[in-house]
């Protein structure tokens, strides 16, 4: 028979990581609200409930868009069921310089500089670099789930 303390160290292995979603009931989830499908973050873009059948529950079906990749995923779930539900952040940072290798050196309100976002791929990319170029003031918007993290827009910055 296993031990108190054996039982403990393995539910630290068991759930590490487990900060990055919550659980919330599939009947409580709404549109435009956020999900994970098929182990994904994504934007809820459709919603529909089927009626109770004579096997019980009602299910669910969501239509989500991956907030990283724009893939198109869907699931169907017992209105009753849990269902991960992402912590997404959104944080924004002043554009200090963009690498000759396409990172972002991005400052902190603290002043503090982190170097390991690349500009994204398609118009916003260009965009940034574009303006930046013309040495416009810019805020670029982060967002954050699941340990991932992607430049998703921007904005002028105010002085």
């Amino acid at each position: 028979m296993a031990e108190m303390g054996d039982i403990g160290e393995d539910f630290e292995q068991a759930d590490a990581g487990s900060s990055t979603t919550y659980p919330k009931q599939c009947s409580a989830l709404r549109k435009n609200g956020f999900v994970c499908i098929k182990g994904r973050p994504c934007k809820i873009v459709e919603m529909s409930t089927s009626k109770t059948g004579k096997h019980g529950h009602a299910k669910v079906h969501l239509v989500g868009i991956d907030i990283f990749t724009q893939k198109k995923y869907e699931d169907i779930c017992p209105s009753t069921h849990n269902m991960d539900v992402p912590n997404v952040s959104r944080k924004e940072y002043t554009l200090s310089d963009i690498s000759h290798d396409g990172f972002c050196s991005l400052m902190t309100d603290d002043g503090d500089v982190r170097e390991d976002l690349s500009l994204p791929d398609g118009d916003i990319g260009n965009e940034i670099k574009a303006k930046f170029e013309k040495d416009e003031s810019l805020l670029i918007s982060v967002l954050k789930a699941m340990d991932q993290e992607m430049i998703i827009s921007y904005k002028a910055a105010t002085n």
